[in-house]
This record gives C-alpha cells, sequence and structure tokens, in this order.
C-alpha cells in the first residue's frame, strides 16, 4: 500500500463537520467517496483532528492509502476539485509520505484561527466566516487573559461536556491576538485541542473583553476545573483549522 497526504481548504457550514457519521453530510464522506470513485477502490481517510459543525478549515490534512501509485497527481488533483469545489472544498496539494506518517498521530503542532468582526454592522461578505460582536472589545484585557492561559494547565473548564478524552491537561505554546481596522484574530497554537476548548477560550475571553468579567473571575473560572463555570461557547463559523504542522 502506497500512503499519500492531502491537504485541503473548505467552507464548513453546511456540513455535520469533518467525521463521518450515521445521518448527515461529512467533509470526510465526501473527499472519500470522490477519492474512491476516481481510484477505482476503497479508501479511507483518516484527518488530523475534527472539525465541529460549522467550523472551516484553510489547511485540514489528512492521509489514505491505495493499492497503486498515483502517475499524475496534479491530474488527480485537478479531477478531486472538478467534483469537490462546487461543495465547497479544495484539495490544495497531494504529497506521497512514508507508511509512517500519520495524519494525526504524527502531528508536533496545530493552529487555530478565531476571526471577530467587532463593530455594529456585521459584513455581508464574510457572512458564516466571521463572529460579529457589536460591544466594544478591550484588546488589552483580552490579551492579557490569554496570556494566563499559556502553558501546560487543567483545561477542564474549557472542554465540552461530551469531550472523549481522558486527559485534561493541554499545552498552550501561543495565543496570538491582532486587531485590524474592526477584525479581531485569536490565533491559537498546541500539539492536540480538546472538544470546543478553543471555542470555549474565544468566549471566555470575549466575556472578559466586554468587561462581564474582570481579570480575577476569568483567572478563578479558569483554575475551577468546572466546564459550568465557562462562558457561552464562541459560534463554530468564526473558527478555522489554519494548519498543521509536522
Amino acid at each position: 500500500m502506497i500512503r499519500y497526504q492531502l491537504l485541503i481548504e473548505y467552507v464548513g457550514t453546511s456540513f455535520i463537520g469533518w467525521q463521518t457519521q450515521k445521518k448527515g453530510k461529512s467533509i470526510q464522506k465526501t473527499i472519500q467517496n470522490v477519492l474512491s470513485n476516481l481510484l477505482k477502490e476503497k479508501i479511507s481517510l483518516h484527518g488530523s483532528g475534527r472539525t465541529d459543525k460549522g467550523v472551516h478549515a484553510m489547511e485540514q490534512s489528512a492521509h489514505f492509502d491505495c493499492q497503486k501509485k498515483i502517475v499524475d497527481i496534479n491530474k488527480l488533483i485537478k479531477s478531486l476539485n472538478y467534483f469537490l469545489n462546487k461543495k465547497k472544498i479544495s484539495i490544495l496539494k497531494i504529497k506521497q509520505k512514508k507508511n509512517n506518517f500519520h495524519s494525526r498521530f504524527s502531528a508536533k503542532e496545530r493552529v487555530y484561527l478565531y476571526l471577530i468582526r467587532n463593530n455594529h454592522s456585521p459584513s455581508m461578505l464574510n457572512h458564516n466566516r466571521e463572529w460579529n460582536i457589536r460591544k466594544n472589545l478591550d484588546i488589552n484585557l483580552m490579551k492579557k487573559g490569554a496570556k494566563k492561559l499559556i502553558g501546560t494547565h487543567n483545561f477542564s473548564t474549557f472542554r465540552a461536556s461530551n469531550c472523549n478524552s481522558k486527559n485534561p491537561i493541554k499545552t498552550i505554546n501561543n495565543i496570538q491576538i491582532l486587531k485590524s481596522n474592526k477584525q479581531i484574530k485569536i490565533r491559537i497554537k498546541s500539539q492536540s485541542f480538546l472538544k470546543s476548548q478553543v471555542r470555549s477560550i474565544v468566549g471566555s475571553l470575549k466575556y472578559l473583553s466586554e468587561k462581564k468579567w474582570n481579570l480575577k473571575k476569568f483567572d478563578q473560572v479558569f483554575r475551577s476545573k468546572n466546564r459550568k463555570n465557562c462562558a457561552p461557547l464562541a459560534p463554530p463559523h468564526g473558527l478555522y483549522l489554519e494548519k498543521v504542522k509536522y
């Protein structure tokens, strides 16, 4: 068997998420079906991680094995995109990899980007691509809160109640917050994340930056290790899987 890596961009709005489920249209299954038809064999696609319903990807990474070597990779990319582009999925690149490469377990760092438009009028061009917040947000306060999350901590407050991970301890390598005009970019880097961790963090940073919480309250919520104390989740449509590094 020969292993290949795919780099994939997609708009997650109309999908139930990355992972194949019993009901609904998933990104994984959609690509898998087209690949199987084009390569004329049953293909199993393995992603670097699951993105939830409505979450987008700038560069999701996945791998698959096939029996025969792909002679013309560019032709395959073109054929895949012919069927997938109309579904808001684009195959950016296909690379042959060694058989010990795994899109999920070989990953050294995942980068998520969250986009907020801090404006009284939402952007129609970016509809379902960013979270519009009308109330003015204090970026400096947001940065101070984010600084407390960098490093190795118990992130039980910032995980979904149905998260299957056995260990809530995660290491956040960096959180970068930038504001340009009306748009705020929150970029979070870690080797791996708990379910809904990024959206929980962004929702709580929003509470802090609109002064519903002060820094002391934010810290207390974080250290409580209690999901019930978390602010409401940031909506999925502002979240992007930006890059997976190996």
